[in-house]
């Protein structure tokens, strides 16, 4: 029975802490860790009866508890040294994206858990959908990918944080990187990246300083190019991904993850595929983790994949900064 503890009890952690729940022969929620103690103690009381022991400093959570797992779920400016302790303890870490505000940051989480040989996974939930999952079964028979389109249209204010830069990075940095994640997952590595963004819609809301409409366009060491353009000015209360990719001899469109229209377009006729699927991607993450660590094998995306992720879009941020394209 896996021992765990969270630090960081806001949205995305309800999330992962049901998912747990419903693996409650596997793990047990022993603690809960947030700045603002009431928070902590709801998740404390609707997840565990009140059982688990409530925390406002995570050090303390690490001195006090003895846990086998810890999920971080904090906003990127908040990052200090919750990996490095807890790597030291050989506590496995589950931390969602993204992982740090700069490189320099993050390489040292990378570090820290491979020095410490602890299992980490990233919270990019979209590798685990049921769409991806099989396309990425299909690619073994096909072939490069050429070419991929995403986008990400939403309308929201978020949360004060959310709206200030120097803390969430922008929107390409603290939200679209799922898209960019997926991108790099199925293309390989970037070699070069050109970004222009602006903040067209909010400039009459105080303290909005991230981007609202952004065009990114990706080069790769394969010679394979994607696309990336997102708002927060779309239609208030609908999430809209969408992500197109085409290799040799099939091409798909991804509403979400669990969805997608597939054609094996190398015959003179059309042959196409439904995936349609209602799988809990935030369990399967963590069952992932659960069994990484029983296994003693990676897990799917580990803090290594956060990193390169991470790289490519403070990339894309410097790139529409300076006005130029960056080369990684």
């Amino acid at each position: 029975m896996f021992k765990v503890g969270f630090i960081g009890c806001g949205g995305i952690a309800n999330a992962h802490a049901r998912a747990l729940s419903s693996l409650s022969n596997r793990a047990q929620m022993v603690a809960f860790c947030d700045i603002e103690e009431e928070r902590a103690r709801w998740f404390s009381q609707n997840y565990t009866g009140g059982k688990a022991k409530v925390f406002t400093d995570y050090r303390e959570m690490f001195d006090k508890v003895d846990i086998d797992i810890v999920y971080i779920s904090l906003p990127p400016y908040a990052h200090k040294d919750e990996v490095d302790i807890a790597a030291e303890k050989g506590i496995h870490i589950f931390i969602e994206k993204p992982i740090a505000l700069d490189m320099e940051t993050a390489n040292r989480m990378v570090q820290a858990v491979e020095k410490n040989k602890v299992k980490s996974q990233v919270g990019f939930m979209f590798r685990f959908g049921e769409a991806i999952e099989t396309l990425e079964r299909l690619l073994c028979n096909y072939g490069p990918v050429g070419l991929m389109m995403g986008r990400y249209m939403c309308n929201s204010l978020h949360s004060p944080w959310w709206r200030d830069k120097t803390k969430s990075g922008g929107q390409v940095v603290e939200q679209i990187i799922h898209i960019f994640d997926l991108i790099r997952h199925f293309m390989g590595e970037p070699k070069l990246v050109f970004t222009k963004m602006n903040n067209l819609f909010h400039k009459d809301i105080p303290d909005y300083t991230v981007e609202d409409v952004s065009g990114t366009v990706i080069m790769f060491q394969n010679g394979g190019i994607a696309t990336v353009s997102a708002t927060n000015g779309a239609i208030p209360g609908k999430w809209i991904t969408q992500v197109d990719l085409i290799a040799k001899g099939l091409t798909a469109s991804m509403p979400d993850a669990n969805h997608a229209s597939i054609y094996l377009t190398s015959n003179p006729w059309e042959s196409k595929m439904e995936i349609a699927s209602s799988k809990d991607i935030y369990l399967a993450e963590t069952i992932d983790l659960l069994d990484a660590i029983e296994q003693d094998r990676p897990t799917r995306v580990p803090m290594i994949e956060g990193a390169k992720s991470l790289q490519l879009v403070l990339s894309a941020a410097r790139s529409a900064e300076e006005n130029k394209p960056v080369e990684l």
